[in-house]
């Protein structure tokens, strides 16, 4: 199986799909088209939360602010999972959601720099045709690539070269709560298609606090287990599914009535 994840929306990943298909018979699981634009760390956010519930694949990742620079090509093998994806940190947290971080294995494709524009369904190594469209003249060779020689044997294709990560990859980090006896201090991560405002505050803060209420940015609102557990359109504070504190409105948006924005800053108190 290889997955494929972007910020393309339509009809781009149609061409990765196809230059793929060109090259392997892998099954093609889309993960989503739909991630914020050229946010890497939004992205990665997801991936974190998605890939550890698929089995064994290749993952594609294609969010790259940087297409046409000379940012490296990246491939991981992490567990029984292996990642490709550009050199901007995107890649990293999704490895090691997959697999503790001594075990990952970094390469980088090396690709000769004087080489003239490819076919993307067929030359190898992948030589870009476009300078803004990696994703099918680069990136989806690579992964197909990957899916033929399978996770094992990632170190023998010549063009891979081993990175040291401690030194050679860009880092990702998502930012960290301050968090006190009766108080935290955080801020909004990713907001989803809901609505829902999720922050990197951990859940445990507040699991105590079920059934009370919790002060948000100086205005109080309901603790709750679940959505439901408020009338329609009321707002509440929970625990969501990454385990994390999230701000909702039970079949509302609550990033609306929060007024709170990726980046924003979130205060809780009790």
């Amino acid at each position: 199986m290889i997955t494929l994840s972007s910020d393309f929306g339509s009809p781009y990943p149609a061409a990765m799909k196809g230059v793929i298909c060109q090259r392997t018979d892998a099954r093609l699981v889309d993960i989503s088209h739909e991630f914020p634009r050229q946010d890497v760390r939004a992205t990665a956010f997801w991936l974190t939360q998605v890939l550890p519930y698929m089995p064994p694949a290749t993952h594609l990742v294609v969010v790259d602010p940087g297409v046409g620079t000379d940012r490296d090509v990246l491939v991981a093998r992490a567990g029984e999972h292996a990642l490709v994806g550009p050199d901007n940190g995107v890649l990293r947290p999704a490895a090691r959601s997959l697999a503790p971080e001594r075990e990952i294995e970094w390469f980088r494709l090396a690709v000769p720099e004087d080489g003239q524009p490819t076919d993307p369904g067929t030359d190898w190594p992948p030589v870009p045709a476009s300078s803004t469209f990696h994703g099918r003249d680069v990136f989806a060779p690579v992964a197909a690539r990957v899916h033929e020689l399978g996770v094992d044997a990632i170190a023998d294709e010549p063009t891979f070269e081993p990175v040291d990560s401690d030194q050679s990859l860009l880092e990702l980090e998502f930012p960290e709560p301050t968090l006190e006896s009766t108080s935290a201090t955080g801020e909004v991560l990713v907001a989803d298609e809901f609505g829902n405002a999720i922050t990197n505050i951990p859940g445990s803060v507040i699991a105590p606090l079920l059934g009370n209420a919790i002060v948000v940015n100086g205005e109080s609102f309901p603790v709750r287990e679940m959505y439901a557990a408020v009338d329609s359109g009321e707002p509440l504070v929970t625990v969501g599914s990454h385990e994390q504190v999230e701000l909702a409105v039970n079949q509302g948006r609550g990033t609306e009535t929060f007024d709170l924005a990726v980046g924003d800053t979130v205060s809780l108190s009790w």
